[in-house]
């Protein structure tokens, strides 16, 4: 049996079912390139600082190494004893360099070791999920570039309201995964604190130096409160909030891309590679893959408010509920980025029914506010315009005619201030092009968006 590191103050053996309760390395080990990375610096710290001599900072750095191999080869032999990630290199190191070994833990605890672990772990995640959603955006441009004038319906209460240009639409997802970015980055910030040497709550007696670490790991700052540097998740919270926003965003686009495949829209057509079909209807072709991304939100807000909730109630400073963040973590790095690269593949191999768009765009009376905003142009009150143009399509509806079947005279028949370029203005087309002020759907407006996009881009 392994004694355990801190066996000295008990009297018996740890219970099997406690150990086995307790464990944290089926999960924790996959911070062991982390948590080599840390000792490292942290040996060449006590290195420098004279704490350790350099035979032994050498000697530990050595078979830190080998383990480090050892585990990425899948060689290293695991321990059903060993509690964690942390422990189970430290014990075998131990095992290798007597007592060498157990000097790696000087001027540390578990405590600071593993939440600075935990911040290594992210701020790397948080680079690879932040060029993640560089890509799907440059696909979102890249597709919004071709599309600036195919015409579709644009919805309020999933009923149709206004034409927009599918470029516009496609910016709209553009935006938000851009805050998403931003929010990211502004995490990944608060991420790249180092707590190492904050030790078990509060500090150590031994003459470290902190900035010497905090270099060595490239951490621009230094935690600056031992008990919040222990016991501080924020940083957790915070990413996974932020990805809890961004894959709602890639929820609501897969919500539109699920409604426009479907046979009653018909915009678009996604590849047979990224669909599935019915074990008992043949002829089904079902956007799994969407529906699928949609689903995973519910896991990623399920994992937020694990967090929030193990983070309530918990008294200064450490304590080992904490490690329970680390399940609801790694579960929404892993889910987000896959979503985030199937998603950008599938918008690849997407095909969009372009008459369709264009004929649904001009049904519903689609631009019936161009008309009110014509009339204001000609003086007349917005209210006042409003209220004829609702007696105008009610007219239509009587007759069974659209906008577009009515003549000149018929339009005057409502108010004199029609002219007969009426007629052109409420051609879709027309209708959607003539929206450019900032951040509108006509053509100018959303060239010179690509045009600022391009130029932002990093």
């Amino acid at each position: 049996m392994t004694k355990k590191a801190w066996s000295g103050r008990f009297s018996e053996a740890t219970d099997k079912e406690v150990e086995e309760f307790t464990t944290s390395l089926p999960f924790d080990k996959r911070l062991y390139n982390h948590d080599i990375e840390g000792s490292i610096a942290h040996v060449k710290m006590l290195a420098k600082q004279g704490i350790l001599d350099n035979e032994e900072a050498n000697s530990l750095i050595k078979g830190l190494l080998e383990i480090r191999e050892e585990i990425s080869l899948g060689t290293f032999v695991f321990h059903p004893s060993d509690e964690d990630i942390h422990m189970a290199i430290e014990r075998e190191l131990i095992a290798r360099l007597g007592k060498i070994g157990g000097k790696l833990h000087t001027a540390r605890s578990r405590n600071d070791q593993v939440s600075l672990d935990t911040r290594l772990y992210l701020r790397s995640e948080i680079k690879g999920i932040l060029n993640d959603l560089s890509l799907l955006k440059d696909v979102l441009l890249k597709i919004a570039k071709k599309e600036v004038d195919t015409i579709m319906p644009g919805y309020t209460h999933l009923q149709r309201a206004q034409p927009i240009s599918l470029a516009h639409y496609l910016l709209a997802f553009w935006e938000m995964f851009a805050r998403d970015e931003e929010r990211l980055e502004q995490c990944l910030a608060r991420v790249n604190v180092m707590p190492l040497g904050a030790a078990a709550l509060a500090g150590v007696t031994l003459p470290i130096d902190r900035t010497h670490t905090a270099k060595e790991l490239r951490f621009p700052k230094i935690t600056q409160n031992s008990l919040d540097a222990v016991s501080d998740r924020d940083f957790v919270a915070e990413f996974i909030f932020a990805a809890s926003l961004t894959i709602m965003h890639m929820s609501r686009l897969c919500e539109d891309i699920i409604i426009w495949s479907s046979e009653e829209f018909g915009f678009i057509k996604i590849a047979d590679a990224f669909t599935t079909g019915s074990s008992i209807m043949p002829q089904k072709k079902n956007p799994d893959v969407a529906e699928l991304i949609r689903g995973k939100s519910a896991r990623i807000y399920g994992n937020l408010i694990t967090l929030l909730t193990l983070l309530k109630g918990l008294p200064m400073s450490y304590n080992r509920d904490l490690q329970e963040d680390k399940e609801p973590l790694f579960d929404t790095v892993d889910t987000l980025q896959k979503a985030l690269r199937v998603l950008k593949r599938m918008l690849e191999h997407i095909t969009f029914n372009r008459e369709r768009m264009l004929n649904t765009a001009g049904e519903g009376f689609s631009t019936a506010t161009d008309i009110a905003e014509y009339m204001v142009q000609q003086g007349v009150d917005f209210r006042g315009a409003h209220e004829i143009v609702g007696r105008i399509v009610r007219y239509c509806l009587e007759q069974q005619k659209t906008l577009y079947d009515l003549t000149i005279d018929e339009f005057q028949q409502f108010h004199p201030c029609f002219k007969k370029n009426i007629l052109t203005k409420i051609e879709v087309a027309s209708a959607v092009n003539a929206r450019n002020s900032i951040g509108a759907t006509g053509k100018e407006a959303i060239l010179r968006r690509i045009k600022a996009i391009g130029g932002t881009k990093k």
